[in-house]
């Protein structure tokens, strides 16, 4: 055989192998992750105490005694694998920052951010990956206080609102909680409907098939929702 044809088969086989180890590599990574989760985790903590965590630390913050200020401390090591201790379902208001309410350093919250925070597919496909892959304890799902996407649908269906762009779609996932409060006949709607919003979210997590629901049911996972005062800080369970 010639030795461009020996050189071509030993390129070939190890082209082959490469792009073999290569995809073998990648169906692991899941897997990896979840091994990383396992035993003496750093988030291999209880439900009820991942969420005493961060409400610790939303009273820290609202009090303006707030721990983490250092950010560059364990940035090696988070570079490595990270262990969130809970994951939040927050608004996209730029008046609410989890990790600050929440007083939590870099690689602590698993954020997932929609303005009306509300649980749409994709959002869920994320949630799902920090539980099941991450090992997440814990989930909130966290509105606030004047939440501008709440305050927009109650205009539109009151008014008739028309809005432009994808804002309609938006709306439509709002409408719901919206409406559900309007049968309370509060003396805040959007103080209400806002709350409702939460409650709604909080239970399609609960309920969520095949993933979600099955961790709840065994006690690994708790589901909870609040209420940020933009105006004091403070986070109200709901």
């Amino acid at each position: 055989m010639c030795i461009e044809c020996q050189t071509g088969s030993r390129l070939s086989r190890r082209h082959f192998l490469a792009m073999g180890g290569a995809a073998l590599a990648a169906s692991q990574l899941p897997l990896r992750a979840e091994a990383q989760t396992a035993g003496a985790a750093p988030n291999a903590i209880s439900p009820d105490e991942a969420l005493k965590r961060i409400m610790d630390g939303n009273a820290r913050y609202a009090s303006n005694t707030s721990t983490n200020k250092d950010f560059s401390a364990n940035r090696a090591a988070r570079a490595a694998a990270q262990f969130p201790i809970a994951g939040i379902i927050s608004c996209a208001d730029s008046r609410v920052a989890p990790e600050l309410a929440f007083d939590q350093g870099p690689g602590e919250l698993f954020v997932v951010r929609l303005a009306g925070n509300f649980v749409n597919d994709d959002g869920l496909a994320s949630i799902e990956y920090g539980v099941k892959f991450l090992g997440i304890p814990a989930l909130m799902v966290l509105g606030h206080t004047g939440c501008g996407a709440v305050d927009a649908t109650i205009k539109v269906l009151k008014d008739n609102v028309k809005l432009p762009g994808h804002l309609p779609g938006l709306i439509n996932s709002i409408k719901p909680a919206v409406e559900a409060a309007k049968k309370k006949n509060p003396a805040d709607l959007l103080a209400e409907a806002t709350a409702e919003n939460v409650r709604l979210n909080v239970k399609r997590l609960m309920t969520s098939t095949p993933i979600l629901s099955g961790f709840v049911k065994e006690g690994k996972l708790k589901v909870v929702g609040g209420v940020y005062d933009i105006a004091t800080g403070k986070v109200n369970m709901v």
